[in-house]
């Protein structure tokens, strides 16, 4: 004997019903599909890295030794021509130079870990600049605009042979990423800092590389290529050198933003 179905036609057609599916849930099924397919963009690109800030561990801060004075002893009655050769210290410009230590890791919002990697040998870039807020998701070149503003800021005239302009007069240097942004070689402003005393060639190549960047703020960025234990200007180790102006002509010394960023 066959047991009969608890369930009367009236409810299984229900339970089809039920199942079908109409336009109107389609449409919500798409929506609901679309929605979180945009918050896993939104996730994603929230997720790329960008130069953060140090922590400064040792700063030994010096200045040029001012030579002695020339003697000259001539007879009386005499007439001397003289040609006198000097190299004096700018104030429109002070450097950086010194080692990079640290670790890459995996860190949430909160900087809490779930793993990180010591760093042994560093490669990336430091940057400086007076602005406490960068827009690295648009930064590029300085462009000749931007330079310029930056030299009159710092009380440079177009008169001066040491203006930020004058500096950075080459466009030579290998490309590198900002974050995720792409900066193409010899696109931007670019000098190459001395190594043991003497100018390097320009060239892509070149060891410690220095190039003038911009958000889209006009905030203008000095960016140095680190090249791990170098020999730098003074025939020392080091993984950075940068050169960045300075305004002669306040009272206090302007203030420069440091950002890391290892690769």
């Amino acid at each position: 004997m066959i047991p009969k179905n608890n369930i009367s036609d009236g409810e299984s057609k229900t339970k089809i019903d039920s199942m079908r599916i109409t336009p109107d849930r389609l449409m919500n099924i798409l929506f609901t599909i679309i929605v979180l397919s945009m918050l896993g963009i939104t996730i994603l690109s929230s997720a790329v890295a960008v130069p953060t800030g140090p922590t400064i561990i040792f700063n030994s801060t010096t200045n040029a030794t001012s030579r002695p004075a020339a003697a000259i002893t001539t007879a009386g009655g005499s007439f001397t021509t003289l040609i006198l050769n000097t190299t004096g210290q700018t104030y429109r410009w002070k450097a950086y130079v010194g080692n990079v230590s640290g670790k890459l890791t995996l860190a949430d919002a909160t900087n809490k870990s779930i793993f990180d990697w010591s760093v042994t040998s560093v490669t990336g870039e430091i940057y400086a600049t007076r602005s406490s807020v960068i827009d690295w998701s648009t930064i590029g070149c300085a462009n000749t605009g931007i330079i310029a503003a930056e030299d009159t800021y710092m009380n440079m005239t177009l008169t001066s042979p040491d203006t930020i302009n004058k500096t950075f007069a080459n466009t030579v240097h290998r490309s590198f990423y900002v974050g995720d942004r792409k900066i193409n070689n010899s696109t931007c402003r670019a000098i190459a800092t001395y190594v043991n005393g003497t100018a390097q060639t320009p060239s892509e190549n070149a060891a410690f590389q220095e190039i003038l960047l911009a958000d889209t703020s006009s905030n203008m960025v000095y960016a140095t290529l680190v090249n791990s234990s170098t020999i730098g200007y003074n025939n020392q180790r080091y993984d950075f050198q940068m050169i960045v102006a300075e305004n002669e002509f306040k009272p206090v010394s302007t203030t420069y933003y440091m950002y890391v960023e290892l690769i």
